[in-house]
């Protein structure tokens, strides 16, 4: 009876102590290595696979040992008799996410992960099977956009995955995570397309009366399309010309102050207001996606997001000279590696570039914002 390793290059499982595999391979230095236990159980040998984790391999063993000791049933590891289906159902139906805006997308998520990988047992569930699942993903073509499966996407479904294997964990349905941490996939997302002014114009003309007052927003102010979507009329200060949103309305969960632009200004007193408040846009709080693809077409423009409209605002914010501190507090980003991936700069500002006059001297001071690195990402 006792803890196994399982040689990550050839799969042969040998105890603790031993340091070099029959393959010649340093277990003992491996960075990623699955944990078995091993015990007797009527005569006859049993291993149960517990995945990455050798404190929850410990924690078996010992309740192995114990149940053994006091002559009881030993209880089955709950990860050899959940499978990824059934837990897919349980995570699917609490309430607190339900009540997630992204509820659909993440309903998704996980069907295209069990699609993928299969309704196999948690157990079963081990690194490899997942690196498989995402090199397939990646030669996949995407069904609604009709072109390759980008990383982002694979990351979201392993982020999906992860997530609702962490709450299984919480809620004591798995007894481990049964593999280590994921190295997220690389990601090149960064939408260089934003909007001249009479792009914007064409787009607004174009769009239907539900989906202006979301455009206008969108393009004037730093805000996400969530942030919009559940704006309230007590979130809007006309007196001070300023949207506040509260901690719990913005996706870092810090509160933010957005000054309202004058044409947004204009458009919000006339709206109709009602007496009691709520929503701006509507209970639905559905953003029509279909109808902002039609618009789009109709102006002309190819290739153009909702999302996209946020970097147009951030973009027409520094244009207009105001400091990276206070577009960033706007926009509600908290590190500078997510903020300048809003920043664009064109061949035409470029040419407008300044050059420090030698002869003036320089002012000593230097502007360290851009001395930022990007750092791996890890579910």
């Amino acid at each position: 009876m006792g803890i196994l390793i399982e040689c990550p290059k050839c799969k042969i499982r040998s105890g603790l102590k031993r340091k070099l595999c029959k393959c010649g391979h340093n277990v003992q230095k491996a960075g990623s290595k699955n944990y078995w236990i091993e015990y007797y159980l009527k005569g006859k040998r049993t291993r149960e696979r517990i995945g990455m984790s050798k404190h929850a391999a410990e924690n078996r063993l010992r309740e192995v040992q114990t149940a053994k000791a006091e002559g009881r049933t030993i209880r089955k590891n709950k990860n050899t008799v959940i499978t990824l289906g059934s837990l897919r159902e349980w995570y699917l139906d609490l309430t607190e996410v339900k009540q997630r805006r992204s509820y659909v997308s993440i309903q998704k998520c996980l069907r295209i992960c069990i699609e993928g990988i299969g309704n196999i047992p948690v157990s079963e569930l081990t690194k490899s099977r997942l690196e498989l699942f995402r090199k397939k993903r990646l030669t996949e073509n995407s069904k609604r956009k009709g072109r390759p499966v980008q990383p982002s996407t694979v990351n979201r479904d392993v982020t999906n995955l992860r997530a609702m294997l962490n709450k299984a964990l919480e809620h004591d349905k798995i007894d481990s995570i049964p593999f280590g941490r994921i190295k997220l996939l690389e990601e090149n997302n960064v939408r260089e397309r934003v909007l001249s002014q009479d792009e914007f114009e064409s787009l607004y003309l174009h769009c239907t009366a539900s989906l202006k007052g979301l455009v206008l927003i969108a393009y004037y102010l730093p805000m996400r399309q969530g942030e919009i979507l559940d704006l309230t009329w007590e979130e809007i200060d006309l007196k001070t010309g300023f949207i506040r949103l509260g901690g719990h309305r913005t996706k870092n969960k810090t509160g933010r102050v957005i000054p309202l632009h004058p044409r947004i200004f204009e458009y919000l007193q006339g709206m109709p207001r009602p007496i009691n408040g709520g929503y701006v846009f509507g209970q639905s709080r559905r953003f029509n996606r279909k109808a902002y693809n039609k618009a789009v077409i109709a102006a002309g423009i190819v290739d153009f997001t909702f999302h996209d409209l946020r970097h147009c605002a951030i973009n027409n914010l520094r244009l207009a000279g105001n400091d990276h501190f206070t577009i960033k507090e706007a926009s509600g980003h908290k590190t500078d590696i997510a903020f300048q991936r809003y920043n664009l700069v064109t061949e035409e500002e470029m040419k407008a570039m300044k050059w420090l006059d030698l002869k003036q001297g320089s002012s000593g001071t230097m502007d360290t914002y851009m001395d930022t690195k990007a750092k791996t990402r890890i579910v």
